[in-house]
């Protein structure tokens, strides 16, 4: 064979497999299934290609789409309906797609753009799709399109939507509430039934406080192996709380952009309860305090609490006015520094903020979190490739070279806060005025969309809109 005339229809199956795993199922599923050849009929009906079927990509406005989707609700669907396992949809898709025909394997579902009315329409026991929801669906992923500053009242909302979805899906196993913003579960004066559930063993959700954190694990989920949480704020709890330890969960993940000083009395309490842990996670930012968390505060009070813990992926940053400080700093302590935790690589820095503030950082190598805040010159050189939020404060001057490091190590930075009030050096300042500019190398933001300056020295006005110093992009 010439391979110059090889055709598509001429490559052997196995190929054909490696090329079409690159498609989206739903484009190989139209494309190929039904074109009168039994031989691409044949592949397009692997199970590869039709147990999970994502259709976000049809928008239901577009005609093209629109005829697509009318070919799957009448014929696609009809043929590979015994495969499908997972659906991926828009929430405007739901009766559509879910009416075209019987699933009797599908067990998990992910809706994006899930508003409280979708509860109102599908989750309830007139609905068609009730048998779908009640009796099939195990493990319900739901991208969360209301927001928190909309509903009129939050511990309506939790009762309404993600309580209610609880008790009305009997066979949920795993439930997930993932996007930015949405309404925060709020069980502080609600009764110990709510959200209650003796099967579901895996939990994803934005949480109000930290009581809201124990009450998810006072025994109401007593099943649950892993609990993913953000919360909105730490502070110390007055409520009486079951305290038992917690010998089913393996995997814990709590993060908190806020500062909090109850540290100690919540967050080190609720850890030592883990004592089968497998797995951590950990974002915090704690205030006030007069020690910093470094590697022998992690190793003695946490890690020693849970022998079987295999992975721990953290950022921990300490804020401490040097007069509290129980002893001097020395210049050792303000290097970068990098060792192990169980085996887990570990950087950390430290530097000051304001007056008499001083950040230590700790954190897990590689990064794993997509927020980044409080960091300084003497951040390590490492990348950070998931971060798109990231705020930088130093009393010490950042030069340009700080910021070729900060395009360099973190190159899906959208959002990008500067806070330092003092001028860089004259010669980093005027460097980019001489003949001798081309030696600098020019900072690239290929994703940024959000720069907030307010509270920097104008010359990283300069910094950035120079565009002999940096490159970067707006949104419309």
């Amino acid at each position: 064979m010439n391979r110059y005339d090889t055709q598509f229809l001429d490559l052997p199956d196995e190929i054909l497999l490696i090329i079409l795993k690159k498609l989206n199922n739903i484009d190989v599923l139209y494309s190929f299934l039904n074109i009168n050849n039994q031989r691409l009929n044949i592949i397009a009906q692997e199970k590869i290609f039709t147990n999970i079927l994502n259709f976000t990509s049809i928008d239901n406005i577009s005609s093209n789409d629109c005829l697509k989707l009318d070919r799957f609700c009448t014929d696609i669907l009809l043929k590979i309906y015994d495969n499908v396992k997972y659906i991926i949809l828009q929430a405007d898709l739901i009766k559509r797609i879910l009416l075209a025909t019987n699933y009797p394997n599908l067990t998990k579902l992910k809706i994006f753009n899930f508003k409280e009315e979708i509860v109102l329409y599908y989750f309830t026991n007139e609905s068609p799709l009730r048998y779908i929801f009640q009796q099939q669906i195990t493990d319900l992923i739901l991208v969360n399109s209301d927001k928190h500053n909309m509903i009129e009242s939050i511990p309506n909302y939790t009762r309404n939507v993600y309580a209610y979805i609880l008790s009305f899906c009997k066979n949920l196993k795993h439930l997930s509430v993932i996007e930015t913003s949405y309404p925060r579960l709020l069980l502080c004066d609600l009764p110990s039934t709510t959200f209650f559930s003796s099967i579901l063993t895996y939990l994803c959700i934005n949480v109000t406080t930290f009581d809201d954190c124990l009450y998810l694990l006072d025994g109401r989920l007593h099943q649950l192996t892993t609990l993913i949480v953000e919360l909105y704020s730490i502070h110390s709890s007055t409520i009486s709380h079951n305290m038992d330890n917690l010998p089913n969960l393996k995997y814990f993940s709590l993060k908190s952009y806020r500062l909090t000083v109850s540290y100690d009395y919540t967050i080190l309490q609720l850890l030592r309860r883990m004592s089968c842990l497998e797995k951590l996670t950990l974002y915090l930012r704690i205030d006030d305090r007069n020690r910093f968390i470094d590697d022998t505060h992690l190793e003695n009070e946490i890690l020693v609490y849970m022998p079987r813990l295999h992975s721990f992926t953290f950022y921990i940053c300490t804020y401490v006015n040097v007069v509290d400080l129980q002893y001097n700093i020395s210049n050792k302590d303000i290097q970068q520094t990098f060792t192990n935790i169980k085996q887990q690589s570990v950087a950390s820095s430290l530097h000051y903020i304001y007056g008499d503030k001083i950040v230590y950082s700790i954190l897990s190598i590689p990064f794993q979190f997509d927020y980044l805040e409080d960091i300084g010159n003497t951040f390590p050189n490492i990348k950070c490739s998931y971060v798109t939020y990231l705020f930088i404060q130093d009393v010490v001057p950042f030069d340009h070279q700080f910021f070729i490091r900060i395009s360099q190590n973190f190159p899906l930075i959208m959002n990008l806060r500067i806070m330092n009030v003092v001028s860089q050096s004259s010669l980093d300042f005027n460097m980019f005025a001489t003949e001798n500019n081309q030696l600098y190398a020019i900072a690239v933001y290929p994703h940024l969309i959000s720069l907030d300056i307010f509270c920097a020295h104008y010359h990283y006005v300069e910094e950035f809109l120079n565009e002999k110093k940096g490159i970067y992009t707006v949104s419309d």
